[in-house]
Order: structure tokens, then sequence, then C-alpha cells
């Protein structure tokens, strides 16, 4: 073939081309991902405590910059998984580390408590109340009285 018509071998900037832009879409989607995955906020479960058949003392961490309101998502379950309390908290522009103390309206003494996740931009993407059909969700925070 290469005596019939002349080709000899494809020349080297056609590989230095195609390695070019093979490293470029490369830097271009681990751009991407570290921006997509960049939480500016760390947020952990401290302690919980069940104060009482109607309440849960939940205590969580932020570390958020100082300027930024967080929205954090917390909820109360039993034993078989089913929400005792759900409850979204807005935390004011503040301290950059805060340990929160949320008093937690529940239905019945709850089994497990979650933080499901904060957020700066809006509500966390985190999973709606799940109480069974005809359960009214108790109003949040609990309050004596």
């Amino acid at each position: 073939m290469r005596e019939r018509y002349g080709l000899d071998r494809r020349p080297i900037g056609t590989w230095v081309a195609a390695g070019a832009l093979i490293l470029a879409f490369i830097g271009v989607l681990g751009v991407l991902s570290l921006q997509i995955n960049a939480n500016p906020i760390e947020f952990r479960l401290v302690a919980w405590s069940v104060a009482s058949p109607e309440r849960v003392d939940v205590t969580f961490s932020v570390n958020r910059p100082a300027d930024a309101e967080v929205i954090c998502v917390i909820r109360a379950q039993d034993e078989n998984r089913i929400d005792l309390g759900y409850a979204t908290v807005t935390l004011p522009p503040g301290s950059r580390d805060e340990l929160v103390e949320y008093p937690l309206r529940t239905l019945a003494p709850a089994f497990t408590v979650e933080l499901l996740g904060c957020s700066v931009d809006g509500p966390p993407g985190v999973v709606p109340p799940q109480f069974p059909p005809g359960v009214v969700m108790p109003d949040q925070p609990w309050a004596e009285g």
C-alpha cells in the first residue's frame, strides 16, 4: 500500500493533536467533578438523647464559611425505620464552627436520629419526610407548654 499510494505513515502532528485533545478532555472532566462534589461545609451528628416520649435532644456540629446561611435536615425514627420527627433547621450566618442543639419533637420515643444533610445553597437534596399515611408530622421545634 505504501508503494502504490505513497502513504508512509501518519504525520507526528496528528498523534500530538489527538493526545492534546484527550488530555484537555480529561482535565475538563476533572475540574467539573471537583466543582460538583465540592461542599463548602462539613457537618456531623455529635449526640442525641431521648428527653421524653415526645422529644429528642439533638446536637450536631457545622463547619462552614462564616457569612453563609446553612440549612440542615434532621429526622428521628423508630425501630422499624418509620419517621417520628423531621425538621429543617436554618442556621443564620455566624461563627465558622457551630455546635447546634435542637429539641426535635417526635410522635413517640425515638430509636435512632439522623442528620440527613446540610447545604449553603438552599435546602439539601435529602430524603423527604416519610410518615405513614394519615400521620401528621409534628410541629417543630419542641417547645414546653
